[in-house]
């Protein structure tokens, strides 16, 4: 395992995965490979390792060549996960997890343009293959679609400003590198010592998720989950922000009969009985948080949060 990658909550998602001999189970953000990894090293499992960055998915190529028949590794977003695995006529499997947001390999690489912290072209595209950059964003939007996106994905009080600020600079030059993004939104939010973070950090978060449709990513996934895992197989979800918590919270909620019974008002008129499909049982009602302890030791984990669910398929009636 590569030591200069942490994997978040490793513990606390080996807990609850507990992986079995000859199960085959879903890692659907490989990024570094250490959720993999420990999986192979819990038993003598197979693990289908998905990843949309072509540098991820050559790092899954490297560890197939160490396990040839334990790892299969696909490039590909894990939102089209039940696609990818039809064709490659895996079936259904026995558990799907997945890590949301960025790897820290994509954070430490400058050529990536995933930190303010280091100088890099303003890209942040997990696929660098196709799609947007955060500079076309940056240098592009009109001033208050940037400020709602800055708002709406980054929950940035500022956001506002912040866009004003950026389409003034950016009339005089486009914006082409991090640091000068960076720079920009420092002037408006001062890096004073009352600042935990960095004052562009919530700017490019918002950027980074707009860029690889993060959100949307992560709701069509746990729909593609919920259709490849077999009858008891495991969802296990690791989040680091509240905007996709709240996803995987509803999401299971809705799909859940805990979910259902929530949705029924006593105040409404008695319905017909109906059959309605209860996808997964919640074990664990409340996320999971990160452990001070990992929290200390690695900053970046500070916000993570882990929920799971057991999939269930059966029908139930409901009046």
């Amino acid at each position: 395992m590569d030591l200069g990658h942490i994997p978040v909550m490793l513990e606390e998602v080996l807990n609850v995965l507990r992986p079995e001999k000859d199960q085959v189970i879903v890692d659907g953000t490989f990024g570094g490979g250490s959720y993999t990894r420990a999986i192979l090293n819990e038993a003598m499992c197979k693990v289908v390792a998905i990843d949309r960055d072509p540098t991820a998915y050559a790092r899954a190529q490297d560890l197939q060549k160490e396990m040839p028949d334990r790892v299969i590794p696909i490039h590909g977003a894990f939102s089209e996960m039940d696609t990818l695995i039809a064709n490659e006529n895996i079936g259904n499997v026995d558990a799907v997890v997945l890590d949301i947001g960025v790897s820290s390999y994509q954070i430490d690489q400058a050529e990536r343009g995933f930190s303010f912290m280091k100088e890099g072209p303003l890209d942040m595209r997990m696929d660098t293959s196709q799609g947007q950059t955060a500079a076309d964003i940056v240098n592009n939007y009109e001033e208050t679609d940037l400020a709602n996106l800055i708002w709406k994905y980054g929950q940035e009080k500022l956001s506002r400003k912040i866009a004003k600020a950026v389409v003034k600079a950016r009339a005089e030059k486009p914006f082409e590198t991090t640091k000068e993004l960076a720079e920009c939104v420092a002037d408006i939010i001062p890096f004073a010592g009352k600042h935990k973070t960095h004052p562009a950090t919530k700017t490019f978060q918002a950027l980074r998720i707009a860029v690889n449709d993060e959100l949307g990513e992560l709701e069509k996934g746990l729909e593609a989950a919920k259709i490849i895992l077999k009858n008891n197989g495991k969802l296990v979800v690791v989040t680091f922000h509240s905007l996709e918590d709240s996803i995987v919270k509803d999401f299971l909620r809705q799909n859940s009969k805990e979910g259902q019974q929530q949705a029924v008002s006593r105040y409404m008129p008695e319905q017909p009985k109906s059959t309605k499909a209860i996808d997964f049982k919640l074990v664990d009602r409340k996320a999971i948080a990160v452990s001070a302890k990992e929290a200390k030791e690695n900053p970046r984990a500070r916000s993570a949060k882990l929920r799971w669910a057991v999939r269930t398929i059966v029908q139930e009636a409901s009046a």
